[in-house]
């Protein structure tokens, strides 16, 4: 089952707006994780015109005591899973002592510049092969499992399980903006497989293109979603909406299940 991951960003963006404490991030990743989704997703920008450092460790502290029944019927006892918690930025030293100290299951490396309005490309893991190297090691130290966001491109795939990455995550908006390039990223899933990494998913996905994505790419570990998740969620609140990307999973699970 590919794991449904929430950004809060779009939701910190709007407390931010004005000098008051709300929405609550906490409250609202509780909601959230009550309505269903399997973990949350921040990225701490430097200019902290959504996610503040400020707001990590508090969440973090949340999400590592959180536990959620598993939606499973007829149970002889009852089972909690884990929530993950994903942290994602560019690795300078801010970052890194960030995601160290304060306890994450996964750490998401992206190329951002510090004034980019969102990540729009994914790294070029051949030429900074020795940079990300240090960092994937370093993070590994602490524990932490280290997914890079890469184009789907097999050779970045691949680059990335030569330099110890643990998953990568394929770069989503254009595929978002052009539907026919979805090949590329069946041939990226399959260097994963090939190479034994595993796959993230993420950018501009949303309730037209999420299944289609899943039934081609089954093996999809975990998709974050904040933008357009965010958005359906004022439209038809939050219950409804984890619930709508969550059956958007199933069937395009359900739907690759049936052309195997």
């Amino acid at each position: 089952m590919t794991r449904l991951s929430v950004n809060l960003n779009k939701v910190a963006l709007l407390r931010n707006q004005r000098d008051l404490p709300y929405p609550d991030l906490i409250k609202t990743a509780e909601t959230i994780l009550k309505a269903g989704a399997h973990g949350i997703t921040i990225h701490p920008r430097p200019d902290e015109r959504h996610i503040r450092r400020s707001d990590v460790p508090a969440l973090s502290e949340f999400l590592a005591e959180y536990k959620t029944p598993f939606p499973t019927f007829m149970m002889r006892q009852e089972q909690v899973k884990d929530v993950e918690f994903n942290i994602e930025g560019y690795p300078d030293k801010e970052f890194l002592d960030l995601v160290r100290v304060h306890h994450c299951h996964q750490v998401t490396l992206v190329p951002d510049a510090p004034d980019q309005k969102t990540s729009d490309h994914g790294w070029d893991v051949l030429v900074q092969k020795d940079f990300l190297k240090d960092v994937v090691a370093r993070l590994h130290d602490n524990g932490r499992r280290v997914s890079l966001f890469v184009d789907a491109k097999p050779d970045m795939v691949l680059a990335a399980k030569d330099i110890g990455a643990d998953r990568v995550e394929l770069y989503t908006g254009p595929f978002a903006m052009n539907h026919a390039i979805l090949p590329d990223y069946v041939a990226a899933a399959d260097a994963a497989k090939s190479c034994d990494i595993a796959i993230n998913a993420g950018h501009d996905l949303n309730l037209d293109n999420l299944a289609k994505f899943i039934a081609a790419i089954p093996d999809c570990a975990e998709v974050s979603i904040g933008h357009a998740l965010t958005i359906d969620a004022l439209d038809m609140g939050w219950n409804a909406t984890i619930s709508a990307y969550l059956t958007a999973i199933a069937y395009g699970l359900k739907t690759s299940d049936n052309h195997a």
